[in-house]
This record gives C-alpha cells, structure tokens and sequence, in this order.
C-alpha cells in the first residue's frame, strides 16, 4: 500500500520533487565546488586507510579498505576526476528529474562509500532520501525529465526485445 502510494499519486509526485531538488542541488554544489575549486582526494583515502572503521578490534569493513589501499589510493588521479563529476551529475540528474532513479541510486552509492571510509556528514540523511527517490521509481522524475525520457527508453527497450526473440525452430520428425 504503501509503495503503491509513493509510486501512483499525484501529491506524493510532488513532494517527491521538492525532495529530489534538494538532495539535487547539495549533490550538485558538492560537485561543482570540486570541479571548480580543485579536489584531491588522496588525503582523504590515506585517512581511511589509516584510521578505518572498525567494530573493536575488528576492522568494520576489511574489503573496502583494501580497495581503497590497493586501487583507490594509487589511481587518486582517476578518482579525483571520478567524484566531482559523479557527485555533478547525480546532482544534475535529480534536480532535472532525468534518469532521477539511477541518479538516486548512484547518490547512494557514493554515500555508502563515504560512510565505509568513516564519513557520517549528512549522508544517512542523504541516503534516507534516497531511498524514498528510487522506491518511488517513476513517480519521483514524473515532474521532470523522466516524464519524457522513460516512455522513449521503454519503446526502444520493447523493440529490442521483439528482436531478440528467438523464433521456434520447425519440429524434426
């Protein structure tokens, strides 16, 4: 009932886009100031590296850490180029309500990886709504982009697939 309501309703569309606008525009001024401001990652990564999460003794997330020891921290180069533009986008796909479900779910992607490094700031904030953003599917770019761009991926999408269906092969008998 209650998804049926955030992915159906008219009103729940709405304030869906007001919250998509807001979490939108602090993506998108995240990226931006590091597009624009430069953005040097590696202090950051050899921070968490350092000083990792960790539940007592135990590291909290032994996997991330070694990716971001074994690929993150010597290709910083590529993930100072990968974060701003990341975070832009997400940020741009939201506000515009174009591809707002992958924008949400990349947002929370992104969270996710600052909170495994020891990052709280607003990401479980961020990442709470979120949730409701990609649950609601559709309904949360209705006042968007989405609107216009979701019915011509669904076409193309169902004529791909008419293509790709394998016609039956005459019985041998």
């Amino acid at each position: 009932m209650f998804n049926q309501l955030l992915r159906e309703n008219n009103i729940v569309a709405g304030i869906l886009t007001v919250t998509r606008v807001y979490l939108g525009w602090h993506w998108l001024t995240a990226g931006w100031g590091k597009l624009f401001n430069g953005f040097d990652a590696s202090g950051f990564l050899a921070n968490a590296i350092a000083n990792p999460v960790t539940s007592g003794e135990e590291l909290a997330y032994p996997l991330y850490v070694k990716f971001i020891e074994s690929f993150a921290l010597p290709n910083a180069e590529l993930i100072n180029i990968l974060v701003p533009w990341g975070e832009f986008l997400v940020g741009l796909g939201l506000i515009l309500g174009c591809l707002t479900t992958y924008a949400a779910f990349f947002g929370m992607v992104m969270n996710f990886a600052f909170l495994m490094a020891g990052t709280i700031s607003s990401n479980p904030w961020d990442i709470l709504l979120a949730i409701f953003i990609a649950v609601a599917g559709y309904n949360a770019g209705k006042f968007g982009l989405d609107r216009f761009i979701m019915p011509i991926i669904g076409e193309k999408m169902a004529r791909n697939k008419k293509k790709d269906v394998v016609q039956p092969v005459a019985k041998i008998t």
